[in-house]
Parts: C-alpha cells; structure tokens; sequence
C-alpha cells in the first residue's frame, strides 16, 4: 500500500502541474529589451539546438520522448543491458551471457573487470552544446533502504563554449546478508571552439568510486531452489562472507584539442591535433573474518592466508598517455599520422616470497607506437581505417577498418574488421594478497585478436553478425576440487576459439499494440570448455500505447520476456573482482519476466515495474546470476527522468 500511494501521489503532482494555467488578464504592452527578446528567442529553440557530441564527434540531440528503447535504457547502467545478466543487489556486477558485449583495445588494462560495468571510460563520456540551460534528473528506486539518483546540468555561456555538471550516486542494502552498494559518478565535461572553429577542445574530468559489500553468495542453494519455507526472508541465508568488501575508486584528466594551421577553412586543411589521458585507480579488498561457516564445518573460502584475520589487500594503478599528430584534410578524406606513448605504474605496497620465489610489487612500463588513419566521408558512404604499431620492445599491433552505406533514413548497411595483438591485462601477469593461493607473477604472451563484423539496419528489422577467432585466449578458472573453496588463478588457452554470434531484431505493430523483439544466437568452436556461452539469448515485449487526456499524457504497458537458453555460467570471485570459468554447474533455461507501466506528461518520464512476477507461481526457483547468487525476487520499482528547458 506504502509503495502504491506514493506513485498516486506522484502521478498526481506531475498532472496537476502539467495542466495548462488559467487564462489571465492581459498584461499592459510594453517595449521589450535586446536581452529579453535573446531569451525569447531561446525559449523558442528547436530541439536541434540541443546536441549530444562524443569524442569521435558523433552527433546526436535531446530526445524527451517515450519509446521501448527508453524502458530497456531506465536501469543502473542507463544503457539497454539485454545480454548482461544483473546480479540480486542494484549497484553489484553483471554476468556476461552475450560475449559480443567484450571489447578489447591493444594496450593492458588494470583487471578488476567486474567492478567496471558502470565505470565511465574517457570515450563514454558526452559533451553538449544547448540554447538555453538544459537540466536532467533521474531517479529509481532500489531493492532496501536507498535509492539511486543522476542528476545533470549543462549550459553555453556563449555559442562557443559549454560546461556539464553531473554526479550519480547510488545507495542499495539488498535482500541478503552483507550486500549493500554504494557508488557515485562525478563528471565535469567543457569544449570550446573559436569563431572561426580553428581551434576545438573536448575535456572532462572524473571521480569515481563503487564499495560492495561480498558475502561470496549463498551456502545452501538447495534451499533456495526448493523454495524452502523457512528461508522466504532472504536474510536468513547463510552466506559465506559476513565481512568482506570490495572498493575501487578512479579519478581522471582527459583533454583532446585540435588546431588549424590555415587561418581559414577551405578544401585543403592541416590541423595538429593532440590528446591528454591521465587515470589513478585505487582497488582495495577487505575481510576482518578468515573462516567461513558452511553448515556444521568451518572452511576458509579463499584457501590458507599468511594473516588469521584482517586481510587487507591494496593496489594502486596510474597511467599517461599522450597522442600527438597531424591531420590533413581534403575533398577526398582525412590523413592522419600519430605517435603515441602510454606510461603505466601498476604497483602493491608489500612483498611477498612465494615457494622460495619473490613475487614482485610492481609492474611498470613505456609503450611508443606509431600509425595512421584514414576517414572517408562522402554522400552515402562513410569510412574509417586504423593502423597503429609499437616501436618499443611491448609488442602491440592494431588494425581497425569500418564502413558504411546509409542508402536512405531507414536502411543502413555496416561492416567492421579488427586484428589486434593485445597485450594482456595486468591482473593476468601479477596479483599480490594475503590469500597464499592469490600471489602470482606471469609473463604470459599477447592474446591474437581477429574479428569480423557486419550490421543491417532496415525498416524491416535489424540484424548483425560476429566472427571472431582468439589465440593465447587469457581467462580464470578454479583450482580447488571442494565445492565450499575458491581457489582462481588466471590461465592462457595455447589453442584457437572461435565464436560465432548472429543477432537479430524485429517490431511489430498492430493498432495501439507492438511486439518487440531481440534475439541472440551464439556458437563457439573450441577444444575445451573455456569460453561458454549459452546457445540463445531472447527478449521479447508485448506491449500498449496510447495518448490520454487530450493528449497531454502518453502511456506505455506491457510485459518482456526474457530467457536463455543452459549452460556453464562464469562464476564471480570477490578477492579479485572478476568472473572465472568453471564447469559443475549449468545455469539458465528459465524465464524471467518483467510488467511496467511507463508515463509520459510533457517533458517528464515516469516508470512503474513490476520486476520478474513470475517467480511468484514458479514451481521451483532456479534462478542465478552466476553459481551460488540468486537471481532477484518479485519486487515493484518505480522512478522517472524529468528534463528541464529553462
């Protein structure tokens, strides 16, 4: 009842104000000012004069309207996440269950890769250019005690320079033992160009941090699969961590400027371009408790430590990286040479002697490459291609080609061709903890990178297609042979993978009503069970729409459905925040299904959900994020996006 009057309550207040005011009397005329008639003006700008950039300068505009793409992109992330499984707790982890969501760049990451699904990298972050003062507030409710919150504000003091303000925050206790969220986003984003555009620059800056409690999942999933009366309050499940937490914050400095030698734009230009990306990453895991209750018998989940309690592991990461070029731009395209040079310190602050053998605290190195890049923009047709190629002793190779045909509004046709040799993340070649079995130092080879894309987009439907082909494919799997042990250690494959995916997306319409659908078909060729993924991945919405009011309110209801198809789901271990390989037990081949109600009263979104109902009638409850996590229980969220045009 609680949550029922609270969205009548909303729903009421956002209707009310929205109604037209009462005529009043007509105000006396009077002259009006230079400044007056300038916001007058403003008010009156078409929803063109408020454009979205990215880095690659990809244009797009503010869109307040209502679609199934905004129900699919209202979630944590604020992207569509079909293909990425959430675990129980808003503000946790994602499970991977459509492996064409990977990207791979040829130079090392930090690792840790669980704890970046909602890390803004430098070429997700958005730059904007509006007429008037552009405000956009997000809000959702979430499983216990707290909420999640995006709040963001942009403005021109000029038409040549723009700022952003924007943090997004997040607090979440979750239904289980030991599994509460918090994490916040902070950007500050500007560009600036002269009158005569021969001087742009794109930068922001960034503080991110995301604290996750781990209780290492539930100990008795019998109970949990056999709906296990005693156990319908989820907090009475034993887990195996009842102190443990995991932390990571970053904060970055990203500019990218371009400057035009030719005092004026004409059919010939030569712009030196130049592009700052500084990073410090700070991951830390905590765990006061060693031992871990599982029924009767104490186990410690991690294997022995070198400490009886406390463990505190600390890492620390800093990267540079600078490129610098030349462009030379005519009517047959633009010519790009580069250098680049990428300096990284990945260091921990202790020392540790492992079977006799030191294991290092540091990692550190400098990588110079060279290349060239090519773009092609003409009528329909657009394309790209980069080379890229190291001169020091890392050895690193990147080859990216794309192109695309726009043969009219609604038919566009893409392929894509990537050969990377990539050199491997840090957390693969070194890792120091107070867990004996989590010290390691390798010196494994580049994994060999070839893949093939191709996508339709068409007024008849969507579809693409991936083939990619891995060598010296990089993974974790678990050593230990005791289902209540964790032992993960990061292995290279010496045989070829290969995944093939297709994808395919299709809506229908009839009346008032639309059937929505997406489905995923993966294969994958390999000698050993490494890469898993399972065979179908679908979703699919029914749902209604219609205009109310005398068209001052737009609803939306329907039903998703989503299912995919069993298999060896990766497991997640919280030590080193990654997911890892294993092969006991299949998870999938059930459904999970959502009913919402989505609102739209001028420039405000409003959003009900009723999230997986069906497990309320579901004989038995086989639903994991990954082994040993449970899927989310029936629960209704509601929230809503309202921008401001000020």
């Amino acid at each position: 009842m609680r949550i029922a009057f609270s969205v009548l309550s909303l729903l009421f207040t956002v209707f009310v104000f929205s109604q037209e005011k009462p005529a009043k009397e007509k105000p006396k005329t009077f002259v009006k000012t230079a400044e007056q008639k300038a916001k007058e003006k403003a008010r009156k700008a078409p929803i063109s004069s408020y454009k979205i950039f990215t880095i690659e300068r990809d244009t797009t505009y503010v869109d307040t309207s209502l679609t199934i793409q905004d129900e699919y992109e209202y979630n944590y992330l604020r992207r569509d996440n079909f293909g990425l499984l959430p675990f129980v707790n808003e503000g946790h982890t994602y499970n991977t269950i459509d492996f064409g969501l990977t990207k791979f760049t040829p130079y090392p990451e930090i690792g840790y890769k669980a704890k970046h699904f909602n890390y803004l990298e430098s070429n997700q972050i958005k730059y904007y250019s509006v007429a008037t003062p552009l405000t956009e507030l997000y809000f959702k409710t979430v499983m216990e005690q707290g909420q999640s919150l995006d709040a963001f504000i942009t403005m021109n003091t000029s038409e040549r320079f723009n700022f952003s303000l924007a943090y997004k925050g997040l607090r979440s206790l979750g239904k289980y033992v030991n599994q509460l969220a918090s994490t916040g986003n902070f950007r500050f984003t500007t560009n600036y160009h002269t009158k005569s555009k021969r001087y742009l620059v794109y930068g922001h800056l960034t503080s991110q941090d995301f604290s996750n409690q781990e209780n290492g999942g539930i100990t008795t999933t019998e109970d949990f699969e056999n709906k296990n009366e005693d156990f319908k309050e989820r907090q009475r499940f034993e887990v195996y961590l009842t102190d443990a937490k995991s932390y990571i914050k970053g904060k970055r400095a990203f500019v990218d400027h371009t400057f035009r030698i030719n005092p004026t734009e004409g059919s010939n230009n030569l712009y030196l371009a130049h592009q700052f990306n500084y990073e410090y990453k700070y991951f830390e895991y905590t765990q006061k408790t060693l031992q871990s209750t599982v029924g009767a018998n104490k186990v410690n989940r991690f294997g022995e430590a070198y400490v009886f309690g406390g463990i505190n592991d600390q890492l620390r990461y800093n990267r540079l990286y600078n490129k610098v070029g030349a462009i030379y731009e005519n009517p047959l395209g633009r010519f790009q040479f580069f250098a680049e040079d990428f300096r990284y310190n990945y260091f921990y602050g202790t020392a540790y002697v492992l079977s006799g053998v030191p294991i290092p605290s540091q990692l550190n190195d400098k990588i110079n490459s060279v290349g060239g890049q090519y773009d092609y923009q003409k009528g329909k047709w657009n394309a790209t291609l980069l080379y890229s190629n190291s001169l020091s002793d890392q050895s690193l190779t990147n080859i990216d080609g794309k192109a695309s045909y726009q043969f009219n509004d609604k038919n566009k046709l893409s392929v894509r061709y990537q050969n990377l040799n990539k050199l491997p993340d840090h957390l693969y070649n070194l890792h120091q903890s107070s867990f004996i079995s989590y010290n390691w130092h390798n010196n494994f080879k580049n994994q060999k990178i070839n893949s093939i894309q191709a996508e339709a987009q068409t007024q008849w439907g969507t579809a693409a297609l991936q083939i990619t082909n891995f060598n010296d494919f990089l993974y974790y799997s678990d050593d230990s042979t005791n289902d209540s042990i964790q032992l993960v250690t990061p292995k290279q494959y010496n045989k070829s993978i290969q995944y093939l995916s297709i994808k395919v997306g299709k809506e229908f319409k009839f009346w008032k009503f639309a059937l929505d659908n997406t489905v995923l078909y993966q294969k994958v060729a390999q000698d050993s069970l490494v890469l898993n993924v399972p065979d179908i991945v679908t979703r699919n919405t029914l749902y209604f729409s219609d205009y109310f009011f005398k068209r001052a309110l737009y609803l939306q209801a329907g039903v998703t459905f989503n299912y995919f198809t069993k298999y060896y789901m990766n497991d997640y271990n919280p030590v080193i925040t990654e997911f890892f390989v294993q092969n006991k037990k299949e998870i999938g081949d059930f459904a999970y299904c959502d009913f919402f109600i989505n609102m739209r009263v001028r420039q405000t979104r409003i959003f009900v959900k009723a999230e997986h109902f069906n497990s309320a009638w579901a004989g038995r409850n086989e639903y994991f994020s990954a082994p040993n996590y449970p899927y989310r229980d029936f629960l209704v969220r509601f929230g809503l996006v309202w921008n401001f045009f000020q």
